[in-house]
């Protein structure tokens, strides 16, 4: 596996915002945010077709443009296509991903990938059981090709679900995964999945650590969870959390983004961020200091699993 070779920053930047996931920003503004990201050392860009049709692609390469090619890394992923009609649509074919990967080139403007997730497409469209079987007979093989000739660095799979990584674990040599929403401080059902992979040497990045934004807001009115309204008793939850959180006067954005780097096969938090305060308050929330007697009473109140490491 090649993966290990890479140099990764503990925070990276999800890209899904800058291609419109939540508001309309310029390509002055997504510039701007990446560049800032780039000179506080948040040098990790994972992206996707998917993210605004190629939008977010496009704004990483006209960011990057002119930067030494080794001062960034460069995520991305296939299974969306983006196809003549600049539209999007699931392609698993060996076809498609080359077409995908060609596009991806092309809007990224560089010529080689250090890492390319399988993307999972939605379950009204491939199940499950029929993504496993395309990813490992038709798409893994091709990328294995790939990384064989130095196309990419690093072969992954970008899934929300834990139980089909924990297939892949075992399966096909996968340099990494990233798994989204589920390690976090309201989910720690991966933690054998993590375990597996620190076995094996597979490099985890985590999506989604803040659960849609209750993580990071805490429980207010409004507040999201698996991008929805939060149910009752999430929201009691979080105030659980919080009424720990405030015993030690640390904000709960804090401790969400550093709860699950103290597992060891986590190499990088990958969060959506679309402007310089929300870089500036993610670097902020990682420098902070969080008394290990906070994450002792957690466990001690049962809101977090007492097996799970910490920080």
């Amino acid at each position: 596996m090649t993966e290990n070779t890479l140099e990764l920053p503990l925070l990276g930047m999800g890209t899904a915002p800058l291609g419109g996931l939540y508001k309309t920003l310029s390509d002055e503004e997504a510039v701007e945010v990446i560049r800032f990201c780039l000179e506080s050392r948040v040098n990790f860009f994972d992206t996707a077709p998917l993210y605004g049709a190629g939008v977010s692609e496009t704004r990483l390469g006209l960011a990057l443009e002119g930067e030494p090619r080794s001062s960034f890394t460069l995520a991305t992923k296939v299974g969306y296509l983006l196809n003549a009609e600049q539209k999007i649509e699931v392609d698993l074919s060996r076809d498609g991903i080359l077409r995908s990967l060609e596009g991806s080139f092309k809007r990224l403007k560089t010529d080689r990938l250090d890492i390319v997730h399988i993307h999972e497409p939605p379950l009204n469209v491939l199940n499950s059981e029929d993504f496993k079987k395309v990813a490992l007979a038709e798409v893994f093989p091709l990328l294995t090709d790939l990384r064989a000739q130095g196309t990419i660095k690093a072969i992954g799979a970008g899934l929300n679900q834990w139980e089909l990584l924990d297939e892949f674990a075992d399966e096909a040599d996968f340099d990494c995964f990233l798994l989204a929403g589920r390690y976090t401080l309201l989910h720690q059902g991966a933690i054998g999945l993590l375990d597996k992979c620190q076995q094996k040497g597979i490099k985890v990045f985590l999506g989604g650590v803040f659960n849609s934004g209750i993580l990071a807001t805490g429980a207010i009115p409004g507040a999201k969870f698996n991008y929805r309204d939060a149910p009752p008793e999430i929201m009691e939850r979080v105030r659980q959390i919080e009424t720990v959180c405030a015993r030690y006067q640390v904000p709960i954005d804090a401790v969400a983004l550093q709860f699950p780097l103290a597992h060891p096969a986590v190499t990088s938090l990958v969060v959506g961020v679309e402007s310089i305060p929300q870089v500036e308050g993610n670097l902020a929330a990682l420098a902070r200091n969080i008394p290990v007697e906070l994450w002792s009473d957690l466990k001690a109140e049962g809101l977090i699993d007492r097996v799970v490491p910490t920080p």
